[in-house]
């Protein structure tokens, strides 16, 4: 419904245009259930509907924007007309954009998946069923989300698709509490309860009496989720070639030859199996998979396209050049013996407050958080106290890397401010010869 909407209002502006106009209209939809948890019950349950559209009006280098909130009715259609003399008096104002970089060679695109999602309420009842007697807090978000695109070359690209994410914890005591993210585009109870039940065998151990440790250097154990807190901060401008070209890639020397990681390390922006859309506001498609570091080495920098008229170069991303879909490659350590390989040290399940402490040396500071333990002889024998840690990631990902885990996590953003996030991490556990403890 939303698909034809969008064609009818695109083939209407058309008809509106001015000599030597142009627009590109970019739409974010979504139809989403949000369902709060708190002691193991659901405590809030709503619908969000909503359409947004980016109207993007263009006369030579110059352009002006304005987000409507569409209805999907034929009111819609009078919204995007009253538009229009706002947006060129808006022209008229602006100065010539440098780097406006337009696709100007139409490539029409659609991917709807089909739906395999059930019914929320499902869901909620496998939730509830696997949570029973335990404290847990936490929001489901799922249902549809659509992109669309179009021009007025003609190009319109469209991709929806179902999907879910939970955010949760198990909560023990105190400020103790075992935290949790699912998520994929197909629901499976199997899941939901195997991770619940896994969470539970932790709780238990953060009732242990807590181990302090001194300040120094330890073996350690990173969950897909720490490890996502780490690669965080790479997507802080690390994998962008503006911020390569203008020397404040943390990744600056891996870039440049001057360094590199483990050769176990292979990052890649796989946006074909991602859930962001594989196209983009300026009407480019993106590629499915762009090779990152490979082998522990550079191979490519995301481009967005102002980035690529500025350096002559062709775009591969979306203008802010941060992963949407990263894929870090798997190893070969089975994730049930990681804390036999681990033997004595820590075991990291979340992280927090991180931050670079020497950005040109991609180090970074952080705190654990959420159900780390001190692991003797490949066995959890006590809940960590809070520590600090502060390493650089060319000795973590680098000479210190002893193996990646077999299996793969899917992470999702869970943010929804203004909507449903997209971004994703498929990521393996590692595990680290020495990580530097601070405090």
């Amino acid at each position: 419904m939303m698909r034809a909407h969008l064609q009818r209002l695109a083939a209407a502006l058309s008809g509106l245009l001015r000599e030597s106009e142009g627009f590109t209209l970019w739409l974010e939809a979504e139809r989403t259930d949000f369902v709060r948890f708190n002691h193991g019950k659901v405590r809030q349950a709503g619908e969000v509907k909503q359409a947004y559209l980016d109207l993007r009006l263009i006369r030579g280098k110059r352009q002006a924007t304005q987000q409507l909130s569409l209805s999907g009715g034929d009111e819609d259609l009078a919204l995007v007309e009253a538009s229009l003399p706002a947006l060129r008096a808006a022209l008229e104002q602006v100065q010539d954009d440098p780097f406006l970089l337009l696709n100007q060679r139409p490539s029409s695109t659609e991917r709807i998946a089909d739906g395999a999602l059930p019914p929320a309420e499902s869901m909620v009842a496998d939730i509830l069923a696997a949570a029973e007697g335990l404290d847990l807090v936490g929001i489901l978000a799922c249902g549809e989300m659509s992109f669309g695109f179009a021009n007025h070359l003609g190009q319109f690209n469209w991709q929806q698709s179902e999907s879910w994410n939970f955010d949760w914890s198990l909560y023990s005591h105190g400020d103790k509490a075992v935290k949790r993210s699912q998520a994929g585009s197909a629901w499976d109870a199997g899941v939901i309860r195997r991770g619940i039940a896994e969470a539970a065998e932790q709780l238990a151990l953060l009732k242990l009496p807590l181990k302090t440790l001194a300040p120094g250097e330890y073996r350690a154990y990173f969950t897909p989720t720490a490890l996502g807190g780490l690669l965080s901060m790479l997507n802080w401008g690390g994998l962008s070639e503006k911020e390569v070209r203008a020397k404040r890639s943390p990744l600056l020397k891996l870039a440049a030859g001057e360094a590199r990681l483990s050769p176990r390390v292979s990052l890649a922006e796989a946006a074909g199996e991602g859930l962001s859309p594989l196209f983009q506001a300026e009407g480019f498609i993106r590629p499915d998979r762009v090779e990152l570091i490979a082998a522990g080495e550079h191979r490519n920098s995301l481009i967005g396209p102002r980035s690529a008229r500025e350096f002559g170069l062709e775009p591969n991303a979306g203008g802010d050049e941060y992963a949407e879909s990263m894929q870090l490659a798997a190893g070969e350590l089975p994730r049930d013996q990681a804390l036999q390989a681990l033997g004595t040290g820590v075991y990291l399940s979340n992280l927090w407050y991180l931050n670079f402490s020497d950005r040109s040396a991609c180090r970074i500071t952080g705190m654990t958080r959420f159900a780390c333990f001190w692991v003797e002889d490949g066995r959890i024998v006590a809940p960590l106290g809070v520590m600090r840690f502060d390493d650089s990631l060319y000795s973590v990902l680098g000479e210190q890397l002893e193996a990646l885990t077999a299996e793969r996590e899917l992470l999702v953003d869970t943010a929804s401010y203004s909507g449903r996030a997209t971004q994703s991490k498929l990521l393996p556990g590692a595990l680290v010869k020495s990580l530097r403890f601070s405090l």
